[in-house]
């Protein structure tokens, strides 16, 4: 808008991946003793593959996952799909930014794409481990094994056994060279 190209800086995209926003910057002009200010914000965009991104929990039994976007969130559109193995991928009739999904049997894969005008600007993928595979595990400790919780009983005391005698057997060697001396 009337700037030469010299007088415009453009900003770092906020994102890698996606949709995002970036400044545009101003270099010569700026009021007072600004060295750059901003003339405007506006969208940018990384590549449409954003990989897999990471379930929000909302409680043990359920998670959230939601799509890549940015204010206003109703000026895209969002297609939800389950990812079957060897199968085509069944749609879901959400066409929300977020997906709220309560853990299964078995593990279960969902992709996010976010639409503009007819493009896919986005796509992310989430894994949803199955309800006992989030099971916290206990955590392996020697005494859950009452065999191997004796041996390391006996290894102990052999060693503390073992370590009186050696500081035993020093002192006496101290005494006589001292004595003997």
């Amino acid at each position: 808008s009337g700037l030469n190209a010299t007088e415009v800086e453009i900003g770092v995209c906020s994102v890698t991946c996606g949709i995002g926003i970036r400044e545009v910057l101003l270099t010569s002009g700026c009021p007072g003793t600004e060295e750059k200010c901003i003339v405007r914000v506006e969208e940018c965009r990384g590549p449409v593959d954003c990989g897999w991104g990471i379930p929000i929990p909302e409680g043990p039994a359920c998670v959230k996952m939601p799509c890549i976007s940015i204010s206003p969130e109703n000026q895209f559109t969002y297609v939800w799909k389950m990812l079957i193995a060897n199968k085509t991928s069944h749609l879901l009739l959400n066409d929300s930014a977020v997906l709220k999904v309560c853990r299964d049997t078995h593990s279960l894969i969902f992709q996010c794409e976010t639409w503009k005008n007819g493009n896919t600007i986005a796509s992310v993928k989430y894994r949803v481990y199955a309800a006992t595979g989030m099971q916290t595990m206990k955590p392996r400790t020697i005494e859950t094994n009452p065999l191997r919780k004796k041996m390391l009983d006996t290894i102990l005391v052999f060693c503390l056994i073992t370590g009186v005698i050696v500081i035993a057997l020093e002192i006496f060697a101290m005494i006589f060279i001292v004595v003997f001396w």
